[in-house]
């Protein structure tokens, strides 16, 4: 299943290591860098990898790439860091505070803040063209994909978001007996049953919370029918609060519940898609140019 408001699709880049302390030098050979940048927000010393081209476009793009919910900057994908590579562009790769287990993490004001400071960066140590700053993640990434094109839209020139959460509140109600629920009540000091507040931190957090049919931030949003890990209402929700009407909550039931999906699919939602290799149960496109 797939889902797409605007256009935006977003790839990626690679290699060899170097670690920069207190950050005293900039780095300026091709390859993989360990950064630490200073947090606007509270002082410390927070870290990011950059992937730097051997042969970059000019001005530069530049890929934002979210790690998982239980992983921290560490976390690499070979595919997004060679397709960065041959394109030439810079791929950042923030830690935004690592896994989600902690009350700075999970979405925090910090946490948030780390990924601007790492591209307010990047951008004024390179030449990175304005207009191509690209954001994308999957599950826990793909949470906090959306929640800062919800919340902090000015940087993006598009977003991806892959089996992302959407609803923080939601998705503790399916998991609150495993891992994840724990998780989240170390984030969050309890359930969103239990005060008010911990229930408006929830709420805060919630990319839910921002969406609406004024986001301007072109979104590509992406989405396993059977996953189980996250649901794919979290999609779909997402991209009904995006564009009203494109999405039914009849829809919605047929996909989320067992059976063939869609009862009238049309032509255009079960296309096949080479590059996806996976059959296709819904896609649905809404003001793209």
């Amino acid at each position: 299943m797939q889902l797409r408001t605007a256009c935006a699709v977003v790839f990626l880049s690679t290699l060899a290591t170097s670690y920069l302390g207190a950050q005293a030098t900039v780095p300026s050979t091709p390859g993989r860098h360990r950064v630490e940048i200073r947090s606007s927000a509270d002082g410390s010393l927070q870290p990011s990898y950059l992937y730097l081209p051997s042969q970059p476009v000019r001005p530069t793009p530049l890929a934002v790439f979210l790690h998982t919910w239980s992983f921290d900057l560490e976390q690499r994908d070979s595919t997004l860091e060679a397709e960065a590579r041959s394109r030439g562009w810079i791929l950042l790769a923030p830690n935004f505070r690592g896994p989600n287990d902690h009350p700075q993490a999970c979405g925090s004001p910090v946490a948030q803040q780390d990924i601007l400071d790492a591209v307010a960066w990047v951008r004024g140590h390179y030449q990175v063209d304005d207009r191509r700053i690209y954001l994308l993640g999957m599950s826990g990434g793909g949470f906090m994909t959306m929640l800062m094109a919800g919340r902090h839209p000015e940087p993006w020139a598009a977003a991806s978001a892959w089996v992302g959460i959407s609803d923080l509140r939601t998705w503790y109600t399916a998991h609150s007996e495993d891992q994840y629920g724990k998780m989240m009540r170390s984030c969050f000091g309890g359930s969103p049953v239990v005060t008010d507040s911990v229930a408006a931190a929830f709420r805060s957090r919630s990319p839910l919370t921002y969406f609406n049919s004024r986001h301007q931030v072109p979104m590509d949003l992406a989405a396993g029918r059977f996953d189980n890990t996250v649901a794919v209402t979290h999609t779909l929700h997402a991209f009904q609060a995006l564009e009203p009407g494109v999405v039914s909550d009849a829809d919605i039931e047929a996909l989320a519940n067992p059976g063939p999906g869609l009862p009238r699919p049309s032509a255009a939602d079960t296309a096949s898609d080479p590059v996806l290799g996976r059959r296709i149960f819904l896609r649905r496109v809404a003001r793209a140019s």
